[in-house]
């Protein structure tokens, strides 16, 4: 794993019928063990996108675009942001395929989560890789 891995939110969406990939990211100070999620940090990503996402509401009418897997956590070397996370994202936004997105964000990203949330229950990180 890299010294300082980055960890990204990205939530597929779509707002009236066309296909975005809003994120954020941050890099960690502290990174969590392997098996575990990075809760605090991840929880905060996440927030921070959600409410990025929450006002482009103001624009039109938004829908997840793959369901359960529509709002990720990943951990990538610092290197990958630059050079290949623009390709995945230019990939998805063209053609949608969501298969093909996480299998390519997959083979970049040294760990991935999915995002999800229940009544009555915290936010939850589960493994998507």
């Amino acid at each position: 794993m890299a010294d300082s891995p980055y960890l990204v939110a990205l939530a597929l969406i779509e707002q009236d019928g066309k296909r975005a990939l809003p994120l954020g990211g941050r890099s960690q100070k502290t990174v969590a063990a392997e098996g575990e999620a990075p809760e605090q940090l991840g929880k905060e990503l996440t927030l921070d996108l959600l409410l990025r996402v929450w006002q482009r509401t103001d624009q039109g009418s938004l829908q997840r675009a793959a369901g359960s897997d529509s709002l990720l956590l990943v951990e990538l070397a610092m290197e990958r942001l630059p050079e290949d996370l623009p390709t995945i994202k230019a990939a998805w936004l063209n053609s949608g395929d969501t298969a093909a997105f996480k299998t390519a964000l997959q083979a970049i990203s040294m760990r991935g989560w999915t995002v999800s949330i229940e009544k009555f229950k915290p936010v939850c990180l589960d493994p998507a890789w």
